[in-house]
């Protein structure tokens, strides 16, 4: 798969800000809103089956932020951590274009 140097530049800070902030407390994170300007810059959708595929060709059925390799949520839970929005909890059911399918 090639890289952009924007999705680059996505997946780096997503790394960086995983390490700086992997020892704070996740459970009074906010809930990221898809009104939220790095959400709206990257296509959010609370709910990946509402994704607009003309405006996002990236997006193909079957990708949520459970399966993103990003997802710091548990297996099975309704929302979890992305470091891509700094921490913020985001839903296992969403989609937004940093997706990167776990290995």
């Amino acid at each position: 798969m090639a890289f952009s140097r924007r999705r680059f530049m996505i997946l780096a800070a997503s790394v960086a800000s995983t390490t700086v902030l992997s020892t704070e407390s996740r459970a009074d994170a906010p809930l990221l809103a898809e009104n939220d300007p790095t959400a709206q810059a990257l296509g959010y959708k609370a709910d990946a089956a509402k994704v607009d595929k003309t405006k996002f060709p990236r997006y193909q059925t079957g990708q949520t932020c459970a399966n993103c390799q990003l997802y710091q949520g548990k297996p099975g839970s309704m929302t979890g951590p992305c470091p891509t929005y700094g921490g913020k909890l985001v839903y296992a059911k969403g989609w937004c274009n940093a997706y990167v399918k776990k290995a």
